[in-house]
Order: structure tokens, then sequence, then C-alpha cells
């Protein structure tokens, strides 16, 4: 087994998880912090938006099963690409979208998605979502991890009152 990181940042965590988790190569989504400066940053902390820190997900993947490209494809129907201030209805620096890449080779195959999902004319605003090189990952506080099974009743009520259920069936149809 060949397996790779990936990183995203698509703003709350909680909605980050379970899209990538029902894919068959993940071997795991792990909720966390990255690109801010400060060490094992905690979740208050970064919620203040002064840390540089988002709310990204690190998936470890067999790349022979399932490719960065489509965990790219997966990633960009799950946020709204064109809202620089957050996702949602969360605001802030926190929350804002970010691909990071680990390789000069996943840089190049975000840019050429991101150019492509430009290209398709699916949204009246551009893109804002940033490509960064990787940081150091720092996994959140394990009642953040793997929400979406801890607490089904809170997160469904909650991806669909913020608006992002409804934003990913509108743009993308039921499968997103």
């Amino acid at each position: 087994m060949a397996q790779a990181v990936a990183t995203f940042a698509g703003g709350c965590f909680w909605c980050m998880v379970k899209p990538f988790h029902r894919y068959e190569g993940v071997v795991s989504v792990v909720s966390g912090y990255t690109g801010g400066e400060i060490a094992n940053p905690s979740y208050e902390l970064v919620c203040t938006n002064t840390t540089g820190h988002r709310e990204a997900v690190q998936i470890t993947f067999d790349d022979a099963i399932i490719s960065y490209n489509e965990l790219l494809d997966i990633f960009w129907k799950q946020i709204d690409p064109t809202d620089s201030g957050g996702q949602f209805f969360d605001r802030g620096e926190s929350y804002q979208t970010a691909i990071y890449y680990h390789t000069v080779e996943q840089m190049e195959l975000a840019e050429q998605s991101k150019s492509k999902l430009e290209s398709l004319g699916k949204f009246s605003r551009p893109i804002a979502t940033n490509i960064l090189p990787a940081k150091p990952f720092y996994a959140a506080e394990e009642g953040h991890q793997d929400y979406y099974l801890k607490n089904p009743t809170h997160y469904n009520r909650y991806a669909t009152g913020s608006g992002r259920e409804r934003f990913k069936t509108d743009n993308w149809g039921e499968d997103a």
C-alpha cells in the first residue's frame, strides 16, 4: 500500500470528515489545525482568528486506490470556493478554505483542478480558495474527531442549518 497525505481546509472541520470517510482507499481523516505559527493550538485559541491557523482535515490515503485528483474533486464539492471570508455560518480566518500541498505534484494538481473549476463557469464570483504549502498539522481535541459519528443529531442540524448541505445539493446534486 502506497500511503500519501492530503490536507484541506474547508470551513468547519466537522463537516469535512464524513465526505471523505465514505471512499475506499481513504485510510484516515483527522480534524485539526494548520497554517499558523503557534504550536499545538487549542480550538478556543484558533477560534479567536489570531493564530493564522485554519480548521482543516488531514487525509491519509492509499493512492493506488484513490487518487489525489479524486480527493480534490471531493473537496471542491464540500465548500463554497468563492467565499473568502469563511464558510457558511462560520466566518473569519480560521474558517477560510485552502488546499495545503505536500509535494510539487500536489501543488500542480491543485492548481489544475482550481483552473478546471473556474473554467466550468459554475460560480458568478472568482474562486477564492488558496493553494498553500503544507505546514505542521495539529490534531484537534478528541471531541472534534469523527464528530458526525459521535454527535449525529447535532452534526446533521449544523450541516443543514449552516446552509452547507443546501449549497452542495444546489451546485453539485444529491451525490456531493
